[in-house]
């Protein structure tokens, strides 16, 4: 499956457009992680546990992404938009990512 933020891929042309596709994850923020990410914005430096559950949430956003349009019939998503948001007062992280799914020749 070519994944790609492009609206074409470089020498292969669409034969057929399928429809959008998209897949969310929404990862509760724990009192321990968000406790210690406190600490770090205190001190200063990298915020691992919440970098950690950014990067789980997108990647668990994009396998639900490329699963829906395989499901589809398609070879590529075109034009994919990660976007990443708090809900719930701060306590949830939700990473979405949307993109069009095509077939290549």
């Amino acid at each position: 499956m070519i994944v790609t933020t492009t609206p074409n891929v470089e020498g292969r042309r669409v034969t057929q457009y399928l429809g959008v596709v998209s897949g969310e994850a929404i990862i509760g923020a724990n009192i321990v992680r968000d406790f210690m990410a406190g600490i770090t914005d205190i001190i200063g430096g990298r915020a691992a546990a919440y970098e950690r559950s950014l990067r789980e949430a997108k990647d668990t956003a994009m396998r639900e992404l490329i699963e829906a349009a395989e499901a589809m019939g398609a070879n590529a998503i075109l034009s994919v938009d990660l976007d990443y948001e708090t809900i719930g007062q701060g306590s949830m992280l939700m990473v979405s990512a949307s993109g069009t799914a095509v077939t290549l020749e």
